[in-house]
């Protein structure tokens, strides 16, 4: 966050808050990476570490709640600062919605490496999927340290590549269980997988679109992508 506001205090106000949702930001990547780590190998013992991580994700919520509200009560920002403080604290939320995906991800392989024989499953299949939504939460961060509409607007882009993912996937599932009904569930623990990494994007999606937010003051949820593009050239 390099813009400088006239209250120097401010300015550390909202860089402090900026460097706590990025650092909460990078624990949320590497919980995203060591789930996919441990669905790739079935480790139980990388799942385990997301899990445990759970914990810190939620204290950093917090911490940043409560400094966006003490900042607001103290400053009483206006306009532009406002509404970064504003989508600051909406991205806070989809990152711990995306530490809870992570967990998901890892009960369900510590589940299936216990108890069940998904492994001879289309495993590899999902690696894809969860490649591009790592990297779309990681370009999502990168995008708002910048404030890089251009940024955001490819990731509202890339955001269908893991929804095509997600259908192709889900397409193949059917298929195995209609022609093997032995195969019903652990096909759906691996669809639960699938589900919980396409929601991995569209939290990605999510934080792109307040970045677009904070430096348009367009809200542009619930838009469709040309209406996105337009509203931006206008």
């Amino acid at each position: 966050m390099s813009e400088k506001h006239l209250s120097s205090q401010f300015d550390s106000d909202l860089n402090n808050i900026s460097s706590q949702l990025m650092e909460m930001g990078g624990l949320v990547e590497t919980q995203i990476q060591r789930a996919i780590q441990a669905l790739a190998r079935f480790s139980v013992a990388l799942a385990e570490e997301v899990m445990h991580a759970e914990d810190r994700v939620d204290v950093m919520e917090i911490a940043i709640d409560h400094a966006l509200t003490s900042v607001i009560a103290r400053r009483q920002p206006a306009a532009r600062d406002l509404r970064l403080l504003l989508a600051i604290s909406k991205i806070t939320t989809n990152l711990e919605r995306v530490g809870d995906e992570a967990n998901k991800i890892a009960r369900m392989v510590k589940s299936i490496v216990e108890h069940g024989e998904a492994r001879k499953m289309p495993i590899g299949d999902l690696r894809l999927a969860s490649d591009l939504a790592a990297g779309l939460i990681r370009r999502a961060l990168d995008a708002f340290a910048r404030l890089d509409v251009n940024a955001a607007v490819t990731i509202l882009k890339e955001d269908d590549m893991i929804d095509c993912e997600f259908k192709g996937f889900t397409r193949k599932l059917i298929t195995y269980m209609m022609e093997d009904p032995r195969t019903i569930s652990d096909s759906l623990d691996l669809l639960f997988l699938a589900k919980a990494i396409e929601r991995i994007g569209d939290h990605a999606k999510n934080i792109a679109e307040f970045i677009i937010y904070i430096v348009k003051g367009t809200d542009v949820r619930h838009s469709s992508l040309p209406q996105i593009e337009s509203a931006l050239q206008n």
